[in-house]
């Protein structure tokens, strides 16, 4: 029954596809906006149909529907029930069907807010929308079909892969990046409807604004928890290893950056708007690419966790997509054009157009440091590996020169600018950005990349803090007001403004963070024997010998060991609290799973890599990380900065203080 209702329910979210797209073509092309309440109406019938779909997936998994394909694919009776609800995206098929179900609640929710909308844009931006629809639901109709009905019905199954049940994290993880991916379908429909309409006025930039920003702040969410799941989890001591399938999350996260700092030279200036198009376009082709990577199987990635034959149907989708913007763009590139007039070097509209250049050299860079082994292996039949050493040798000076340009951005004026412009506070931020450089290499922290970076967080960190708070402190000046009052009133009148200032300072944490724990981190590694202990940095690790358990869902071996520092009580880190190794039934090798002790400045990191029962001893491999934290904890500040950016403009009313 479970398979019957699930697949019907796709079925009928295809028809309800289809017939959207119909109705929007038609409506759009032949002038008869009497048919746009039905295009809207056959979109929420898609929505609901594809929440149907998925919710009768979970029914499955919990109820252990074997006669299921897909949860005999990925169910087990032994998983705990947390880990069966999220299996509905461990692995393809389901991860197709999660993707219909939010790409359904996006569009149904666009479609909400522009109901009361009058224009053909936002119709054809809905039939855009509704066809992209139509090819996932047929893929999931058909080639990623999670409801085949399976004969003989198995007693059990085998389980979602052990990677994803290793930590709580890949409950978060996978839905957020989803979402950040998914969403990227309605700045691609607005603009799409923009250029097909010929209604390029200003009348598209803010929904488009605001529709990237939201999926912008998930696939942010998404790729953070993605890179504290691989240090929590997978053992190796580091976060960011420029993975292919961590490549496929960023490239999208670049462009739709630069997008969102685009519009602010096109609403100030009225220029960049091919610029503008061209960015939320390529944003959306970039998820689907991403998709790929991940779904393909083409791609060898410790977080690639399928294998399938739907590679050549997403290559023919890009390339569809590819085409049709690029035509699209053409066609209406004559009224893309820009008003006469040049941009000032000393300017702020300067900076962001630099700004949008380095995310683009950047997105390139890793673009094709990416795919550049397979298209080798494609048509020259030589196999290649581009590793960390090529990313990072363009990656960090790219890095370091777009923080420069978030601190001079906000410190220049709009427009004809010049030496006599530059405000005082910019040149005391540099001067506080260069002491920063002098105390650091008076601490002997001395790393060329990461003190640079360091001086540039704090001219950035400098100009952007008093941007935060100039306004407030001249409304207390000139109303009597109290500070933190004025502060309030700053942030509620102009959240937009607020809330990116918040998340560049949340951003510049997490590169100060990003580069103190990758330049100045601390290694070893021993085989100890009971009572033995590992020096790293300034502490000592004593391995205690060893301890064995089972939990709900595998077993596990643990060194016990002691954390051990001159000023500090010794830190036990025994059983479920050591460095393990996990054994689960589907897999054949053992998992690490690291102990981590995290600090506010450090955190101490100790991997299992071997055992040896016969000695006793035990294999360890231990780091010390100064700062990595913050790349966690500048999530949060992120998150609360994009959010407050989002909250409608408080409009004055009259009477009221400016």
């Amino acid at each position: 029954m479970n398979s019957f209702l699930g697949y019907s329910s796709v079925l009928l979210g295809l028809a309800f596809a289809l017939a959207a797209f119909a109705l929007a073509f038609i409506c759009a092309s032949a002038s008869k906006p009497h048919l746009a309440i039905w295009v809207r109406r056959a979109l929420y019938a898609f929505a609901a149909c594809m929440l149907l779909s998925n919710l009768l997936m979970l029914k499955a998994l919990v109820e252990h529907d074997f006669s299921v394909k897909y949860v005999a694919l990925v169910g087990s009776r032994q998983t705990p029930l947390h880990i069966t609800l999220v299996s509905l995206w461990s692995a393809l098929e389901g991860s197709i069907l999660f993707w219909g179900g939010v790409l359904g609640a996006y569009i149904a929710a666009f479609a909400w807010t522009v109901r009361k909308e009058a224009g053909t844009q936002w119709v054809w931006a809905l039939g855009i929308m509704a066809a992209v629809s139509v090819f996932f639901t047929a893929l999931i109709a058909w080639p990623a079909n999670p409801w085949t009905a399976i004969s003989p019905i198995p007693l059990d199954g085998p389980g979602p892969n052990p990677l994803l049940q290793n930590h709580w994290l890949m409950v978060l993880h996978p839905p957020t990046l989803y979402i950040g991916y998914v969403g990227m379908v309605v700045p691609f429909g607005i603009a799409s409807g923009a250029l097909l309409s010929g209604n390029l006025d200003d009348s598209w930039v803010k929904p488009l604004r605001q529709w990237t920003l939201f999926p912008w702040l998930f696939l942010t969410i998404g790729i953070v928890l993605g890179a504290w799941w691989a240090y929590a989890v997978l053992g190796w001591g580091g976060y960011w290893a420029w993975d292919p399938v961590e490549n496929a999350s960023l490239l999208p996260w670049l462009t739709a950056t630069a997008y969102m700092h685009a519009t602010l030279v096109l609403e100030r200036k009225r220029s960049l708007k091919m610029w503008t198009l061209s960015l939320a376009m390529i944003s959306f082709i970039l998820t689907i690419l991403g998709t790929f990577m991940t779904r393909s199987g083409v791609f060898n990635s410790v977080h690639s966790f399928t294998q399938s034959s739907i590679g050549p149907i997403f290559l023919s989708f890009i390339a569809v997509l590819c085409v049709f913007s690029v035509l699209l763009l053409a066609w209406r590139s004559a009224r893309l054009v820009s008003p006469a007039g040049s941009i000032a070097w000393l300017s702020r509209e300067m900076a962001l157009l630099l700004a949008n250049i380095v995310l683009i050299v950047l997105t390139f860079t890793v673009l094709l440091g990416t795919v550049f082994p397979l298209l080798t292996e494609a048509f020259l039949h030589t196999k290649i590996s581009v590793g960390s050493p090529f990313f990072n040798q363009y990656a960090f000076p790219l890095g370091i020169a777009l923080v420069f340009l978030m601190g001079l951005g906000p410190a220049l004026p709009w427009g004809k600018g010049g030496e006599k412009t530059i405000p005082k506070h910019l040149k005391v931020s540099l001067l506080l950005g260069v002491a920063t450089v002098v105390v650091c290499w008076l601490f002997n922290l001395r790393e060329p990349w990461s003190l640079t970076m360091f001086g540039c967080v704090a001219f950035a960190g400098a100009v952007t803090v008093h941007a935060l708070l100039a306004p407030a402190w001249a409304r207390s000046i000139q109303h009597k007001e109290n500070f933190f009052g004025a502060l309030w009133q700053s942030a509620v009148r102009a959240p937009r403004r607020f809330g990116g200032f918040v998340t560049h300072i949340s951003f510049l944490i997490c590169m100060a963070a990003v580069a103190a724990s990758s330049a100045y981190e601390k290694s070893s590694a021993a085989t100890l024997k009971p009572g033995e202990t590992l020096q790293v940095g300034a502490y000592q690790i004593r391995f205690d010998g060893f301890s064995k358990g089972l939990e709900s869902n595998h077993s596990f071996l643990g060194a016990n060991i002691s954390l051990l520092s001159s000023n500090a009580p010794p830190l036990l880190m025994h059983g479920p609290k050591s460095p393990r190794l996990n054994y689960y039934a589907r897999m054949s090798e053992p998992i690490a799973s690291p102990a981590v002790h995290n600090g506010l400045w450090r955190d101490v990191y100790v991997s299992l890599v071997a055992t040896n029962d016969k000695t006793p001893s035990a294999t360890l491999n231990a780091w010390v990380f100064p700062l990595v934290g913050w790349v966690w904890y500048s999530l949060l500040l992120l998150s609360l900065g994009s959010l407050w950016a989002l909250l409608p403009l408080k409009t004055r009313s009259p009477g009221t203080k400016p």
